[in-house]
């Protein structure tokens, strides 16, 4: 894997999620807790950024009231604007301190829904880049992280998930979507696997799912 032509793609990792006092931080917690993720991103990160690959976050973010979407959402919007999540401006939807964007590295802005390309440049971005390979952490795994996946394959990007660096509401719904979806859409592989490929290690072995 050519860290020149890689990119890692940080999803969400705002207080809202990531921190004790987040609005939907008590949603994720136990999944955070049995995966890892935010020990295991953060090794990734440093990890990719000492290899020369690109860091990218997209945090999501509204103006208070969130007029930029409809007055009567559903699904998981509604959750977020029931609890008051990501108001932009305010704690709760500023990036975790751990993974404090560093010089260098690109944030995404215009992120209102659930898929990353779909309201921002990071196409534009990666591609002007000339970035090839795009590997994906964040909220939810079956979610935004999920979206984005599916997005990035349909565009013709070699998408690796982080298997160890995203979370979910729960156990059942992270392991399904690790088990039957991410195969079909992406290279799965854990953040350790991804640190010895783009460090020029070892190949990690293709556990997609393919026909």
């Amino acid at each position: 894997m050519d860290p020149r032509t890689t990119a890692v793609v940080l999803i969400e990792f705002q207080n809202d999620f990531t921190s004790e006092g987040g609005a939907l931080h008590g949603a994720v917690a136990g999944s955070m807790a049995e995966t890892n993720m935010l020990e295991n991103a953060k090794e990734v990160v440093a990890a990719a950024r000492e290899a020369g690959a690109t860091i990218i976050h997209a945090p999501i973010s509204f103006a208070n009231g969130y007029k930029e979407i409809t007055g009567s959402p559903y699904g998981i919007l509604k959750g977020v604007v029931d609890s008051n999540a990501f108001v932009k401006g305010e704690w709760g939807s500023a990036i975790v301190d751990d993974l404090t964007p560093a010089e260098g590295d690109i944030v995404v802005e215009g992120k209102r829904g659930l898929d990353t390309f779909a309201s921002t440049n990071l196409d534009f971005i990666l591609r002007s880049k000339g970035i090839r390979t795009v590997a994906l952490g964040g909220f939810l795994t079956n979610c935004c992280v999920e979206s984005t996946m599916r997005s990035a394959y349909e565009r013709g990007y070699e998408v690796v998930t982080l298997s160890d660096c995203v979370a979910a509401t729960s156990s059942e719904e992270h392991a399904n979507a690790i088990q039957y979806d991410y195969p079909m859409f992406s290279k799965p592989m854990t953040g350790k696997a991804f640190i010895d490929e783009v460090s020029g290690g070892r190949a990690a072995g293709d556990t997609s799912r393919g026909y």
